[in-house]
């Protein structure tokens, strides 16, 4: 526990840093501005893409799709290094504990914060992403319900988390 709480403070002052680095392009708001929330992109019933950004977000946390073969994409839109503001996207079976997940995934940095010990309770998931880079994965579905997805680098699943709901 403690290992996980001095890497997630570790990751914030990364964060931090990076962030005031760069405090001369632009300027932050006094208030945070509050994001809207917007559907991912259906292209096909079962072919879905969703963004995610420097900002530890997801475009939509909500995915639809029918049950059958799903065709996903990730766009990491940001612009800062994957050491720094990776992301991934994980869809897990139903029932996962998702807390004792996301510590074990903290400490997974040598394969890119996907447990080794958790295989069995991950669906599909995408590789870990840097600003700019996706990825497209495939897998199947067979049963009709609703599956969790997260970002499983440190510290993002707070805020970079969803539901895929296969009808």
């Amino acid at each position: 526990m403690k290992k996980f709480i001095r890497l997630s403070v570790l990751v914030s002052i990364i964060t931090m840093a990076t962030a005031c680095k760069n405090r001369n392009e632009t300027t932050v708001p006094e208030t945070t501005p509050v994001t809207e929330q917007t559907e991912a992109i259906t292209t096909s019933a079962n072919t879905l893409e969703i963004e995610s950004t420097d900002q530890m977000q997801y475009s939509t946390n909500e995915l639809k799709a029918g049950v059958g073969t799903i065709k996903l994409t990730l766009q990491h839109t940001g612009t800062m290094d994957k050491a720094v503001m990776g992301h991934n996207l994980i869809i897990l079976k139903p029932g996962t504990d998702i807390a004792a997940f996301t510590q074990k995934a903290a400490l997974a940095k040598a394969t890119d914060y996907i447990p080794e010990s958790e295989k069995g309770n991950i669906i599909a998931h995408t590789r870990l992403l840097g600003g700019g880079e996706s990825d497209t994965i495939e897998f199947s579905i067979s049963e009709p319900g609703t599956y969790d997805f997260l970002c499983s680098f440190p510290g993002h699943a707070a805020l970079m988390k969803g539901k895929l709901v296969v009808e």
